[in-house]
């Protein structure tokens, strides 16, 4: 999908926390790494270093750190143009620079303990740090019931029985940049990782890039004690087209039958 192209989709719900950058961007054409790294004045790696989107490393940079250490250390990171996965990947920095920060000091100190056996393999907290940042979503909760159903996988009764006491007690703030790249053409069956972050019933009535920016915190936390995600499993999926206003059909109750995108836990019957 080209640039242009893009722009009303752009301006989903899903989309909501990049909306900020999105709207200083010019409209007519892709951004280039100049401009992304002027929208991130201001932002550092967790070791200090200011943030920087700069091209693809070549062949002469062969001896480069791996990736997130490279991050970690120079604020460098990578960014193909014209490329959406590489750009949601930069608006995400832009829009959660702490949480995004506090996940790129975690791989890049996993990876100075484990030296080259985990560059080959991570470690099950490495992969839940991989998993969210590619296709997490965070649920903004100020009550136990969302929680409760998601776990459950009761999304029937979370996203359509129960969706006006969702709308007073949750919010969805969708993170991962492969799933707003997903979001861009959705297709039914796409799941995102779930963390869920404890929040007042004040957060609710904030505007968007308010609630982004606690939700940025509130990760950072999250993320800074490994005992909170020792494995992706202790992040429950969420079928994200159920969240209402994320798809055209969230306005039909037949649309949550779909037991094929809305699977009931496992070891039960749908």
């Amino acid at each position: 999908m080209d640039w242009a192209g893009a722009r009303a989709r752009l301006q989903g719900p899903a989309f909501a926390p990049l909306a900020p950058s999105l709207a200083r961007l010019d409209p007519a054409r892709w951004p280039a790494h100049a401009e992304l790294t002027a929208l991130a004045a201001g932002i550092a790696t967790a070791s200090g270093a200011p943030l920087r989107f700069v091209p693809p490393r070549t062949q002469r940079d062969a001896g480069r750190p791996y990736y997130e250490r490279h991050i970690a250390r120079t604020g460098e990171v990578e960014t193909r143009a014209g490329n959406w996965h590489d750009l949601f990947n930069a608006l995400a920095w832009i829009a959660f620079p702490r949480a995004k920060a506090a996940i790129n000091a975690q791989h890049a100190a996993m990876l100075e303990e484990g030296g080259e056996a985990e560059a080959r393999r991570r470690r099950p907290e490495r992969d839940a740090l991989t998993l969210f940042d590619e296709g997490g979503v965070v649920v903004a909760a100020s009550a136990p019931a969302p929680l409760r159903l998601i776990t459950g996988h009761e999304w029937k009764a979370l996203f359509w029985q129960g969706r006006e006491a969702l709308a007073a007690q949750a919010r969805f703030v969708a993170f991962g940049h492969a799933l707003f790249e997903k979001m861009l053409d959705p297709f039914i069956g796409i799941v995102a990782k779930a963390v869920f972050v404890p929040v007042d019933d004040l957060f609710m009535m904030l505007p968007p890039e308010a609630q982004a920016a606690r939700v940025d915190a509130l990760l950072a936390a999250h993320f800074a004690d490994r005992a909170r995600y020792p494995s992706p499993r202790a992040m429950p999926p969420i079928p994200v087209l159920g969240i209402p206003g994320w798809h055209p059909g969230t306005d039909r109750e037949d649309f949550y039958d779909d037991a094929g995108h809305f699977r009931p836990a496992p070891g039960t019957v749908p």
